[in-house]
C-alpha cells in the first residue's frame, strides 16, 4: 500500500476495492491503528469511495479515524447520501468543525440535500463569515454561476506591488481555494483586471498590480446558466473565471472542478433524456424505484399512445394486406430502420448542439447533410434489400413487391434522417431541451410516418 500513482480507471478501482476490503478487515478486527496507517497514503478522493463501499455502522468509525484536514477533504467527495447519514450520527460539534471549513460551494450543494431543518440548525451556529459565504450562494438559483461559484478569491487593488502580492499569496496559499489568479478591483470591488501567477513571478517585483494587469477579463454573471459557464471555461482553457453581479462587481470564482462535475451532471441528464427517462439530477440507481417506475412511465404512455396510430393504419389496410399477405412481413423490416437512422441523426445533431460544432454550419446546411447521408444510406440498403426481398420464400420471387419495399426503405431512410436532424433544433427554438427528442420519441414518429408510406407506395405499385 505504499505506491499509489495509479492512472487508469481499472487500477483506481482495484486500489479502492483493495482499500476498502482491508479497512474492513481491520475494522472487523478492531484493529483502528492498523486502519489509520493504512488511510494515512491514501488519496481523499480514494477513502472517501472506500468508506462509501463500507457498511454504514462501519463509515462514521472509518471517518473518526482520519485528522480534521483529511476529514474535511474526504467529506467533500463523498456521495451526498453518505454525507447525509454521517452528519445524522455526528455529535453537533463535529458537524460544525467539518460543515465550517467546507468550501462555500460544496457546502451549498450539501444543503441542497439535506432537511431543511437541519441545515437551517446549521446555519445559525456557522461563523459569520461561512454563513455569510453560504447565504450568498443559496440565494441564486440552481443551476447558476452564482449558485456553484466559491466567494473564497484573491483581489487586490492596483496600486499594490507584486512583492507585496507574493508575500500576501504565501499567508493564503493554505486557506484559498485558488491562487493562480489575482483579481484586480477598484474601491467599489469592480473588476479592473486580472493577474496571473506566473505574471506575478516573471515581472519586476516592484512593479504594481496594475502596470501587469490584463485589463480585458472575461468574466460570468452570476444569472448565467452552468452548461453556459462549462463551454467558457473550456473554451479558454481557464482554471477559473470571476463572476460578477449586475452592477459588475466581484463576488465569486468558478473553478475547474466544479465546471468538471457540471459536464459530468450535464452529460448524464442529456443520457437520460434521450433515452427518454426523467432523471431530475440525482443518481438513478440510488433511487427509489417506484419513483424510477413513475418517471418512466409518462414518456412510455406517450409512445404507447402515439403507437396506435401505427395499428390503426395497417388495420385500415386490412384489404391491400389480405390480397397481398407478404407485405406484412417487411413492416418491421422498415420501420425498425427508419427509426434507427432517425435516432443516428438525432444523437449526432444534440451532440452537435451541446459542442457549438454545428455553429459555423447552419440548420440548413445540417439538415441538407443529414438527408443526402439518409438519401445514400436509403439507397444502399434498398438496393440490398430488393434482392434480399424477392428471394425470401414468403415473397413467391415477386418483384413488384421487392422493389416497393426497396422504394419504401429509401424514402423512410430520407424523411427519418430530415427528421432527426430538425426536430431538435425545433427544441432548442421552441427552448426545449434537444435531448428530450430522444430516440424512443423519434422511432415512434418516423413508425407512424413509414408504415403510412409503405403502404402508399404499395398500392401505386400494386395498382390496388
Amino acid at each position: 500500500m505504499a505506491e499509489h500513482s495509479i492512472t487508469d480507471k481499472d487500477s483506481r478501482h482495484q486500489l479502492r476495492d483493495l482499500v476498502a476490503s482491508q479497512l474492513k478487515l481491520m475494522l472487523d478486527a478492531n484493529n483502528l491503528e492498523g486502519a489509520k496507517s493504512l488511510l494515512i497514503p491514501v488519496q481523499p478522493v480514494d477513502i472517501a469511495e472506500a468508506i462509501e463501499d463500507l457498511p454504514e455502522t462501519m463509515q462514521l468509525i472509518a471517518f473518526r479515524l482520519l485528522s480534521k484536514t483529511e476529514a474535511i477533504d474526504v467529506y467533500e467527495h463523498l456521495d451526498y447520501n453518505t454525507q447525509q447519514c454521517l452528519i445524522e450520527e455526528f455529535k453537533r460539534q463535529e458537524v460544525l468543525d467539518i460543515v465550517d471549513k467546507m468550501s462555500p460551494d460544496d457546502r451549498a450543494r450539501l444543503f441542497d440535500e439535506l432537511p431543511a431543518s437541519v441545515v437551517k440548525r446549521i446555519l445559525a451556529q456557522l461563523t459569520p463569515e461561512e454563513r455569510q459565504a453560504t447565504n450568498l450562494l443559496l440565494g441564486y438559483e440552481e443551476n447558476t454561476a452564482g449558485r456553484i461559484m466559491t466567494p473564497e478569491y484573491i483581489s487586490s487593488k492596483a496600486h499594490v506591488t507584486l512583492e507585496e502580492m507574493l508575500d500576501r499569496l504565501r499567508s493564503h496559499a493554505r486557506v484559498s481555494e485558488l491562487i493562480y489568479y489575482i483579481y484586480v478591483t477598484d474601491e467599489s470591488r469592480h473588476l479592473t483586471g486580472v493577474v496571473s501567477l506566473k505574471d506575478l513571478v516573471t515581472h519586476d517585483p516592484h512593479h504594481t498590480l496594475g502596470e501587469v494587469m490584463k485589463s480585458d477579463v472575461i468574466y460570468i454573471k452570476t444569472d448565467m446558466d452552468q452548461e453556459e459557464v462549462a463551454k467558457l471555461v473550456q473554451r479558454y482553457d481557464f482554471l477559473a473565471v470571476p463572476v460578477v453581479d449586475k452592477e459588475l462587481r466581484l463576488v465569486g470564482i468558478v473553478t475547474v472542478d466544479d465546471v468538471i462535475d457540471i459536464l459530468e451532471r450535464e452529460a448524464t441528464e442529456d443520457i437520460y433524456a434521450l433515452g427518454a427517462v426523467q432523471s431530475d439530477g440525482d443518481n438513478y440507481f440510488e433511487t427509489n424505484i417506484f419513483t424510477v417506475a413513475r418517471r418512466r412511465v409518462s414518456w412510455l404512455l406517450i409512445l404507447l399512445f402515439t403507437n396506435t396510430f401505427t395499428g390503426s393504419i395497417i388495420g385500415g389496410q386490412e384489404e391491400l394486406l389480405t390480397r397481398i399477405t407478404v407485405l406484412a412481413a417487411f413492416i418491421p423490416l422498415l420501420i425498425g430502420s427508419g427509426g434507427n437512422i432517425g435516432t443516428q441523426s438525432s444523437t449526432v445533431v444534440i451532440r452537435g448542439l451541446s459542442t457549438d460544432e454545428l455553429k459555423d454550419l447552419g440548420v440548413a446546411k445540417v439538415i441538407l447533410r443529414e438527408a443526402t447521408a439518409g438519401a445514400l444510406l436509403g439507397l444502399g440498403l434498398g438496393l440490398i434489400t430488393v434482392v434480399w426481398a424477392y428471394f425470401l420464400p414468403q415473397s413467391q420471387r415477386n418483384l413488384t413487391v421487392a422493389i416497393t419495399v426497396g422504394i419504401s426503405l429509401m424514402a423512410i431512410s430520407v424523411l427519418a434522417s430530415i427528421a432527426g436532424s430538425s426536430l431538435p433544433f425545433l427544441f432548442k427554438f421552441l427552448k426545449l431541451d434537444p435531448a428530450l427528442m430522444s430516440g424512443p420519441f423519434i422511432s415512434t414518429a418516423v413508425d407512424v410516418v413509414g408504415v403510412l408510406i409503405y403502404f402508399s407506395i404499395a398500392q401505386y405499385m400494386l395498382g390496388i
